[in-house]
């Protein structure tokens, strides 16, 4: 019989001593198969609190930001859910726990292929997987209750503030593209938006457009 690695049996005690509370999020963390979203040499380091690199020089955020990230949108089970950056699927797994529907944007087609079939094969059916430009969101998609975006933008665009529900929330690191960047939540009121910075961060740089290769 094989042994957890310690870091499964730390996970949840991690997140909550890191300042995690909302059960919701902590039970979906626990229920997402996070070894399946990453390359199977880092599989025994799946549950570490930190980040691992997969395909296309991209990265799969450390649990804690996932959690983080996720706590801060305040998700309702209604909720249309907008990410820009799917990668391997993971963050886009544990929303659609949380809510009704996600629609996932990634640029490489190597990655948006691998994770639309890993979350069909692992049942996560809610959840749609789409290669194309995070920073031009098609109008079709129509708006949205709550925007993650999980690469770092060097200042949020206006279209995708604009395609916020009245009440709508969107959180995503901001700042230079290589350094440290900020997480930033803004919400749509009837006024406009308001802005708050929330932790610092270090994230991949979203770019613009689809890759040509990979």
């Amino acid at each position: 019989m094989s042994q957890e690695p310690p870091e499964k049996m730390m996970f949840q005690l991690t997140l909550r001593r890191r300042g995690i509370s909302d059960l919701a999020v902590l039970r979906t963390m626990e229920e997402v198969p996070r070894e399946a979203f990453v390359a199977p040499g880092d599989r025994g380091h799946a549950y570490r609190d930190s980040a691992l690199g997969i395909a296309c020089g991209q990265t799969i955020s450390q649990p804690f930001v996932v959690a983080y990230m996720t706590e801060q949108l305040q998700l309702q089970k209604n909720h249309k859910v907008l990410e820009i950056g799917t990668g391997s699927g993971y963050q886009a797994a544990v929303l659609s726990r949380l809510c009704a529907h996600v629609l996932t944007i990634e640029r490489y087609r190597t990655l948006a292929d691998a994770a639309r079939a890993r979350l069909e094969k692992l049942g996560y059916y809610n959840i749609e997987v789409m290669l194309g430009d995070g920073f031009d969101v098609p109008a079709g998609a129509g708006d949205f209750d709550r925007i993650i975006v999980t690469a770092a933008m060097e200042q949020i665009p206006d279209n995708l503030l604009q395609r916020l529900q009245p009440g709508g929330i969107l959180i995503a690191p901001v700042g230079p593209h290589h350094g440290t960047q900020t997480l930033v939540r803004v919400v749509r009121t009837e006024s406009g938006f308001e802005r708050k910075e929330l932790v610092d961060v270090r994230f991949v740089p979203a770019l613009r457009g689809i890759a040509r290769e990979l």
